[in-house]
């Protein structure tokens, strides 16, 4: 408390009894697989569809991440997290190391691709910026397909603007070093273009299921989200194309899922959007997820069947993984509709086609199960139609409940930091009571929590009940949450009976 030594009329500024707790983001997906280039085994946060190409390149053939995180953002994704799997970390990828690609003579200089397999690179050695430049300045254009990607104005002085030293450490796409004795004094103008002599593929040669999986510690596969906390969704859509080419077994696919399970269970903030094997019809599917891959878990969330898009790698249409694009439902529905709304019923956009056109009494196999299916309606188009997790617990068995607790559950864990190391008194747990139940208040107001009033929808109990004098003394403050959540209105039933027309009763 502030001490007064004068008269006078003094002003101080004091905090409201209920800080307000934001909602945190709910749609962020992360995407796992192969790219043309880019950063090896590191969560690159991507925004938008020409942001992916910049960093990671254009499509690849026989690889589904860049259609993946395409479908993502067109059907309203937005934020996204992309970790290209392989490079020189990679356990048993066989991929050469960086800096073996392609190579050129330029000036004195030894050029050389960062990676095989690369885009066409254009090296081209133009005059210095600036008015009458010193002989040893010079501007180093890096370009791609004929467009400028990397400008580097630099010297050959042993300078830290010395172009080796400066390419080393800003180049994505070359490394260079002289080859002339005694150093360069001045360059030429000219260009080199840099090609691989093979056709390669950034598809690794050999794969792993560790590869995929990662480690945290490392920082590589989806081990290395963990230290991304504001992801909610997870998809590894390469994972079936390793499969396809025979790169890992079927048994490697199930031990992967299982792992992206557990990381999703482990971070208890997100879910991960599994894909089933490809050729499958709908009994091998049930005999597959029954049998094959038994996942319980209401972390996970599995749809079906493959979906059929236009693949500009091949410049035709393919069947992929639809984990991407539904991802992007989810991110979608979230925005106009908000994470209480179940992800379903809402149209798959890009897809031409399914591999499997479904029936209703197929459906009838793979809903009870929590196979997510999606299917073509005449005139409707092609639309998700279920919206369950992969739990047998029926308080988990809808998504939307599990992403609206995780939703609220991270919420309040952000919002609620204040609390630690506050007097741990009466006034405190009003204060929790308040801030919390303001927040629920608005969630209610939004649709997301079930009752008439809010008195039905929740109920927050912080007081001498739930704090006893020997909690108090181990420095805890438990507050109890009650939440009833709505769930989706999954089987509609019209009763219909039949009445004699144009009678009319009379009361006697």
């Amino acid at each position: 408390m502030p001490t007064y030594l004068s008269p006078g009329v003094y002003v101080e500024e004091v905090e409201a009894g209920a800080r307000p707790i934001e909602g945190v983001g709910t749609a962020v997906a992360a995407f796992v697989g192969f790219a043309a280039r880019g950063p090896f085994n590191t969560p690159t946060l991507v925004s938008n569809w020409g942001q992916y190409t910049q960093v990671f390149g254009d499509f690849v053939p026989d690889c589904y991440l860049a259609q993946s995180v395409y479908g993502y953002f067109l059907n309203g994704g937005t934020n996204c997290y992309v970790v290209r799997i392989g490079g020189e970390r990679a356990k048993t990828n066989g991929q050469l190391p960086a800096g073996t690609g392609a190579q050129a003579a330029l000036s004195g200089y030894k050029v050389t691709a960062r990676e095989l397999g690369a885009a066409e690179i254009t090296v081209e050695i133009a005059d210095a910026t600036g008015e009458n430049p010193p002989d040893d300045r010079f501007t180093l254009l890096v370009k791609q397909n004929g467009k400028v990607v990397e400008t580097h104005n630099v010297t050959t002085k042993r300078t830290k603007d010395n172009v080796v030293t400066v390419v080393q450490e800003k180049s994505n796409l070359i490394t260079i070093e002289e080859t002339a004795n005694g150093g360069v004094a001045k360059v030429e103008k000219g260009s080199v273009t840099l090609k691989d002599a093979v056709d390669p593929s950034p598809v690794p040669r050999k794969i792993a299921a560790d590869d995929y999986v990662g480690d945290v510690s490392d920082r590589t596969g989806f081990g290395g989200l963990e230290a991304v906390e504001e992801i909610t969704m997870v998809s590894v859509p390469d994972l079936m194309s390793s499969y396809q080419r025979g790169a890992i077994s079927l048994e490697s696919v199930k031990a992967v899922q299982l792992a992206m399970i557990a990381h999703c269970e482990l971070m208890g903030n997100r879910i991960a959007v599994l894909d089933p094997p490809p050729d499958l019809n709908p009994q091998q599917v049930k005999d597959w997820r029954m049998n094959g891959a038994g996942y319980d878990s209401k972390y996970a969330a599995l749809y079906y069947p493959w979906i059929k898009i236009f693949d500009p790698a091949s410049d035709d249409h393919t069947f992929i993984p639809p984990s991407g694009h539904m991802a992007g439902v989810w991110a979608r529905t979230d925005a106009t509709r908000g994470v209480h709304k179940a992800p379903a019923n809402e149209v798959v956009r890009g897809a031409v086609a399914l591999e499997t056109q479904l029936t209703k009494a197929e459906q009838e196999l793979l809903n009870p199960i929590g196979v997510n299916c999606v299917r073509s309606f005449p005139g409707r188009g092609i639309r998700v139609w279920g919206a369950r997790t992969l739990s047998s617990d029926p308080a988990w068995r809808y998504l939307n409940v599990r992403r609206l607790f995780n939703y609220l559950e991270e919420s309040i864990l952000n919002g609620t930091q204040w609390v630690v190391f506050e007097p741990n008194d009466d006034a405190l747990w009003a204060r929790i009571r308040r801030t919390i139940s303001a927040f629920l208040v608005t969630e209610w107001r939004k649709g997301a929590l079930f009752g008439l009033t809010p008195d039905e929808a929740f109920y927050v109990k912080c007081d001498r009940e739930t704090n006893a004098a020997e909690t108090i003394d181990l420095g805890q403050v438990i507050c109890e949450v009650g939440i009833a959540p709505v769930k989706p209105a999954e089987f509609v039933v019209f009763r219909l009976s039949q009445f004699s027309g144009g009678t009319s009763l009379v009361n006697e």
